[in-house]
């Protein structure tokens, strides 16, 4: 059992669902008009645009599920060492970039760059 993997899997699962609620009550509550999909945004903002806007939003939180449970599996059980350490190599240097993405976007404003870097962190150091 690799207790780092681990942690960052868990660490992914609470940034998804961090990130989705509260990308629902701060940012997209404000252009729901109808149904469930948000479509207000004119002037700035065509529907289509805050459509796929919502979609992307949401598309983060799966895939970073999708990423932990990976890490979770890697973490917890036998790989063989080639593909687990490619699997966890790749890992790190994406969520790593993602760190420095919001960072950079968000002039360090945004903690998710902090929550992203403790799960490059950890991934790396396993």
């Amino acid at each position: 059992m690799n207790h780092p993997l681990l942690l960052a899997a868990a660490g992914l699962a609470l940034i998804g669902l961090v990130h989705s609620v509260l990308g629902e009550i701060l940012v997209f509550r404000t252009l729901r008009t109808r149904g469930v999909v948000p479509t207000a945004g004119y002037p700035v903002l065509r529907e289509r645009q805050v459509r796929i806007l919502w979609a992307s939003w949401h598309l983060v939180t799966v895939l970073g599920w999708a990423l932990g449970a990976l890490l979770w599996r890697l973490g917890s059980g036998p790989w063989e060492k080639g593909l687990a350490a490619w699997v966890a190599n790749t890992t790190t240097l994406a969520v790593l970039a993602c760190a420095l993405l919001v960072g950079f976007a968000t002039q360090g404003r945004h903690p998710a760059w902090c929550a992203l870097l403790v799960v490059g962190v950890l991934v790396g150091w396993r």
